[in-house]
């Protein structure tokens, strides 16, 4: 990734140190390293781990973890009209801001006719000397205190007379008598203008909406003075960043032991050659299998409960491994039943050996604790017996009536029924599979009725047996059933 720009007011160097921080403190794994090769431009490229990583994914946790992106607070803490503090939104500061201009627009106006109504006054003064010229002439030259006399010959106000004494002997000439004529009536049409726009406040508005709009016009986005520096648009969906974002994707194989010891073998080893696996003395492999660095693992126990572990986290296969109790707090006498990744919108068969079960979701069962979550509600003597995948939510009819499940109790009795009889849940015991006098479950498995059911024979051969014709098998859910097709291993277990 290469950065070519950088938030205002954001130090290039210590950008850098950020981002390099991060890296040395293996917060941002899928980073390998950051270069800065700015010159007049700037330039900083980003070098993430491998190709795999999602740029989508490198991005927002840069934006997340650093200054790359930035905020600036707006607190709109002002004071109203009456001075009084307030926090406002936008919209009412807007507002507000609208109702201030209109009080400055008529603050203006009452000022202008202030200045126009005192510029008439003199106006009004100087032509009527202008009219009595040669009589105003004759006071100044032969009165002691023409000011006085002038006022009471002409009816003038002592700032008039006043003016009257200041002129110039140049401004009486008769051009300077048009001009001040032309000016009274200027200034009289612009008065009556003001006086108008004052009184009324429809001519406020529009008046200010011109005023807007040759603002526009002189500083708008496409003029240079008001072109924008940064772009201004509607903020993105905030995009949560899975944990999963910062692992690199590469493939593993999962170990377990019958004692419990974890440990993931990069790479997908040959699951066939189990014997061939690294365990202490009296161990052995208890469950393989194939998944990657960015997957959850469901770990299920005897007791019901489903504990997360990340496909990242598992120990190395150089050694043993290392106990699962070390990572997940598993009550003591509760054997491991099932261990397996965790697949989106995956679901699966959850039985205890009371025969009852249901169908859960694996999204729903991810616990995000060390002591896990409880799924499936046992009664005292009870475990957890099938922890079985089972097909995905059918969308069309014919899909749907192809999917059944077998259940074989340790009375080696069978019944075979419909997946859509098995409710959906999240939590609790379900409902009944099967029912027994003696006994309990032993196994169950979903299937598809078109491809019969299989199960494997006898001894390490890894041969399976298929049954396509289950129909005298076929009963409603809750059934005691029947004994199996012959050749059904000893043990009632379909694998």
């Amino acid at each position: 990734l290469v950065v070519s720009e950088i938030p205002y007011q954001v130090q290039k160097g210590k950008l850098i140190e950020q981002i390099a921080q991060l890296i040395a403190d293996k917060k941002l794994p899928i980073l390998d390293d950051i270069r800065d090769e700015s010159d007049e431009r700037v330039r900083i490229v980003l070098v993430p781990k491998s190709r795999n990583v999602d740029p989508e994914d490198l991005k927002n946790a840069l934006f997340r973890l650093t200054d790359l992106e930035t905020r600036f607070s707006l607190n709109m803490n002002v004071l109203d009209a009456d001075r009084t503090p307030k926090v406002m939104g936008l919209g009412e500061v807007l507002l507000r801001w609208l109702t201030h201009q209109i009080e400055v627009l008529v603050r203006k106006s009452q000022h202008r006719l202030e200045k126009i109504d005192s510029r008439l006054e003199l106006l009004q003064g100087y032509i009527i000397a202008f009219l009595n010229l040669d009589r105003i002439i004759e006071i100044i030259r032969n009165e002691d205190e023409p000011k006085p006399v002038m006022m009471a010959e002409f009816q003038l106000n002592d700032r008039q007379a006043e003016a009257i004494l200041n002129m110039r002997l140049r401004s009486l000439r008769r051009l300077e008598e048009m001009e001040l004529r032309r000016e009274l009536e200027g200034l009289e049409a612009e008065r009556e203008e003001l006086v108008k726009l004052i009184e009324s406040p429809a001519r406020q508005k529009t008046r200010l909406k011109k005023d807007l709009t040759a603002l526009r016009k002189n500083y708008g986005e496409d003029t240079e003075l008001g072109r924008r520096r940064t772009s201004l648009e509607e903020a993105g969906q905030a995009r949560e960043i899975s944990l999963e974002a910062f692992v690199e994707r590469e493939p593993v194989t999962v170990i377990m032991s019958k004692r419990g010891w974890i440990k993931a073998m990069k790479g997908h080893a040959d699951l066939s050659a189990r014997a061939d696996f690294k365990f202490k003395e009296g161990d052995g492999p208890a469950f393989a299998f194939h998944t990657q660095t960015t997957d959850k693992i469901l770990i299920a126990t005897a007791n019901g409960r489903f504990y997360t572990l990340g496909a990242d986290k598992l120990p190395g296969a150089r050694g043993f491994g290392e106990p699962v109790g070390t990572m997940i707090d598993i009550e003591a006498g509760n054997d491991i039943v099932a261990a397996f990744p965790a697949v989106a919108d995956g679901r699966m068969l959850l039985a205890a050996s009371t025969g009852k079960g249901f169908i859960a979701r694996m999204s729903d069962i991810i616990a995000e604790t060390r002591k896990g979550r409880g799924v499936v509600t046992m009664k005292p003597g009870t475990k957890l017996s099938v922890v079985r995948l089972a097909p995905t939510e059918a969308t069309d009819e014919a899909r749907l009536k192809d999917q059944y499940v077998a259940v074989v109790g340790d009375n080696r009795k069978l019944v075979v029924f419909p997946l859509s009889e098995i409710p959906e849940m999240a939590k609790g015991q379900g409902v009944t599979l099967q029912r027994y006098k003696d006994g309990g479950l032993a196994d169950a498995v979903c299937f598809k009725m078109s491809e019969g059911l299989s199960w494997a024979m006898g001894g390490d051969s890894g041969r399976m047996r298929t049954e396509n014709d289950m129909s005298l098998w076929r009963v409603a859910r809750g059934a005691a059933g029947r004994l199996p097709p012959q050749g059904f291993p000893r043990n009632n277990r379909f694998d």
